[in-house]
């Protein structure tokens, strides 16, 4: 049954780009900070989640290019492509976690130069866990703090950054606009298994696609008024398009994050119009700026020692 709305997703996905012209997109997937498994490469194989855009890539017109090195990014190399899609964490002026080349400073304003110009942007799930606005190393009660206009410019830049996120669970998505691309089909709400973050610094510009935890999750994390997970906003002439979702292997194959992220890309593409985008945040997720309070993580427990063997009598 899972293969086949699997299948008729992808031809619907088809028929909804058939008459749009052949695009590039980049998939940046540099890990500064935490490599997500789905985009981890397994002996030298493309990860997960290259997989599935292959797939879906092929059944929309797209050509999907894909990278872990942010020494590329300039003005001359992302001429190339029509959007710029992360699934990053950290602070991508830094080797960090993955080792791979960083990006420098003008690596960075390039990309947001690109975008402005016309171009699109699409974050997936830790596009938010990158860039913060304190020093990555700082885990305490400061990383729970809203920092408005003093957000980086990444933050600005993408609409919000991620705090931090409980235990995975089943949570409620309910959706704000039907007619944005991809969501026309989805319903009034729908529901994962997911990793679900919680996030702050919510821009006013943004325009709310959906909002969640209404009802609220289990746990601390989740003591707090419903907030956006999924949004678009303009960037100068370009677009900018965000989604929490996407830490586990069986919502990259879920049809309904599938028809949601190619809508996404259809957006920031400028293959598809969105007849409302006007601001909404204060008027479909008012208490958003409610941070949950913060709660020291857990210290791992301590595993016990290991029994030595008794001696030979």
């Amino acid at each position: 049954m899972m293969l086949r709305s699997f299948l008729l997703c992808l031809l619907s996905l088809s028929a909804f780009a058939a008459d749009a012209p052949k695009r590039k997109v980049l998939f940046f997937t540099k890990s500064s900070g935490y490599e997500h498994e789905v985009i981890s490469y397994k002996k030298g194989q493309p990860s997960f989640a290259e997989k599935q855009l292959l797939e879906l890539g092929a059944a929309n017109n797209i050509e999907f290019v894909f990278s872990k090195d942010g020494s590329k990014f300039s003005p001359e190399y992302l001429a190339q492509f029509d959007t710029v899609m992360f699934y990053t964490t950290g602070d991508l002026c830094s080797e960090g976690t993955d080792k791979n080349p960083p990006m420098s400073l003008a690596g960075k304003q390039a990309l947001f130069d690109f975008v402005k110009s016309g171009k699109g942007f699409v974050g997936t799930h830790s596009a938010a866990d990158t860039f913060h606005t304190d020093n990555e190393a700082v885990k305490g009660p400061e990383r729970f703090k809203n920092h408005g206009d003093k957000a980086d410019a990444y933050v600005c830049f993408l609409g919000a950054e991620f705090i931090r996120h409980g235990k995975q669970q089943v949570g409620v998505n309910k959706v704000i606009d039907k007619t944005f691309p991809g969501f026309e089909k989805v319903g009034d709400s729908f529901s994962f298994m997911e990793e679900w973050y919680t996030l702050k610094d919510f821009r006013p510009e943004i325009h709310v696609l959906t909002t969640f935890n209404d009802p609220a999750l289990e746990g601390d994390d989740y003591k707090r008024p419903p907030y956006p997970n999924c949004w678009a906003k303009h960037e100068g002439k370009g677009r900018v398009f965000y989604t929490a979702m996407g830490h586990r292997e069986d919502v990259w194959t879920n049809p309904t994050f599938q028809q949601i992220l190619v809508g996404g890309l259809k957006w920031a593409n400028g293959d598809a119009k969105a007849p409302d985008m006007t601001p909404n945040l204060l008027k479909v997720a008012p208490g958003a700026m409610t941070n949950q309070p913060y709660t020291p993580t857990p210290a791992p427990k301590a595993k016990a020692p290991a029994k030595k063997a008794e001696a030979k009598k």
